[in-house]
């Protein structure tokens, strides 16, 4: 329960941190799409660990193998399972927390749950799960760009208190990438990374907000009431690891605004295309795309597990004091960025599916009530 995600196309999550590998198995790809493990492996690069001084130390190559829905280079329009072998994993760094809980992880609430859990490395509440969503979104992303050109860049917009100011509608992949914190604010960058690095040497961690523009995606994606758009990608990037926060578009500051102020204003271009002046709405109006960027802000908490000493208890309830060990990142924010935007083309290409789907079945029959 709870591992699989989406409809059309559908995907579900499978494995743990420290067990035999980690993947996913994606249903309702469409047939004849050219795909390889070089171009999934691209994203998984920016998510797997070891990258630099601000990421954990656990050294992965987070190799992806395809094993089944691809031949000769095209998927088969059958289910595609991709793995991913767990290759460093130090099981014996988490003895101590096999009885004693972590402030803020997992450990207590899935005890209370299942009454058993898997604690090496956190199990399935480790980030290492998302490896799964991104070897799917690689695939999702593609899709969107063939169908509909959609670009889909994410990036670290704000640690702690250091917030960069990047121009969401300009922003490309080169500049998110120029940095190892992901943040295309070069200044504001290395801040950042000063603080991650001397936030790690204190044993600590700290969180922040990653930022995801999703352009030329087509108007009319999205099913009201409880499908809207903004609900699905909420729950998307809700679904990651130390989320603890949404926004779309004007988000919270919007409640500053009165609604003349607020409102986004229609026009037609040189093309004659209905658009807006502005994009307070964050490009989608009444839960369904309106052909404007799509911006979000997802919030994400500082890592739960540090090395500093807390109180906490015991599975017998003993309360005890604990220096969690193991390899963790000091911030989560440099690797969540293709995280977020892996569930946001997840979401998108659903919805995509989904439009062309019931447009298709409505334009043949109105074909044939015309013929």
């Amino acid at each position: 329960m709870g591992n699989t995600f989406g409809h059309l196309f559908r995907i579900t999550t499978f494995g743990e941190s420290h067990g035999g590998g980690v993947g996913v198995v994606i249903d309702g790809c469409p047939p004849r799409l050219e795909i390889s493990e070089a171009e999934i492996q691209r994203e998984l690069d920016r998510r797997k660990p070891g990258q630099s001084k601000i990421t954990t130390p656990r050294k992965e190559s987070d190799t992806c193998e395809i094993i089944s829905g691809v031949f000769e280079g095209k998927t088969l329009g059958t289910p595609i399972a991709i793995l991913v072998h767990n290759k460093d994993t130090r099981s014996q760094d988490y003895n101590e927390i096999a009885q004693a809980y972590r402030p803020s992880h997992a450990d207590a609430t899935y005890d209370a749950k299942y009454g058993f859990r898997n604690w090496q490395g956190g199990g399935r509440a480790s980030a290492r799960e998302t490896i799964g969503r991104v070897a799917a979104g690689a695939i999702a992303k593609k899709i969107l760009q063939q169908v509909a050109q959609v670009e889909i860049i994410g990036y670290v917009q704000q640690i702690k208190d250091l917030q960069a100011q990047i121009d969401p509608n300009k922003v490309t992949l080169a500049e998110v990438e120029s940095n190892i914190v992901r943040c295309p604010d070069g200044e504001c960058a290395q801040q950042m990374i000063q603080l991650i690095d001397q936030t790690r040497r204190n044993q600590d961690s700290i969180g922040g907000v990653v930022q995801c523009v999703a352009r030329n995606v087509p108007k009319g994606l999205g099913e009201p009431v409880f499908d809207k758009l903004e609900a699905d990608l909420a729950k998307g990037v809700m679904s990651l690891p130390a989320s603890k926060g949404f926004e779309i578009g004007s988000g919270f500051g919007g409640t500053l605004l009165t609604g003349k102020e607020h409102n986004d204003e229609f026009y037609r271009d040189e093309k004659g295309e209905i658009r807006t002046t502005t994009n307070r709405s964050g490009g989608i109006q009444g839960g369904i795309a309106n052909g404007e960027n799509i911006i979000l802000r997802v919030a994400f908490k500082p890592t739960a597990t540090i090395g500093k000493e807390q109180r906490t208890v015991t599975r017998s309830g003993v309360e005890t004091i604990l220096a969690a060990k193991g390899r963790h990142d000091p911030c989560v924010l440099p690797r969540a960025v293709p995280m977020v935007e892996a569930m946001v083309a997840l979401v998108l290409c659903d919805h995509l599916l989904r439009h062309h789907a019931q447009c298709t079945i409505l334009n043949k029959y109105l074909s044939a009530k015309i013929l």
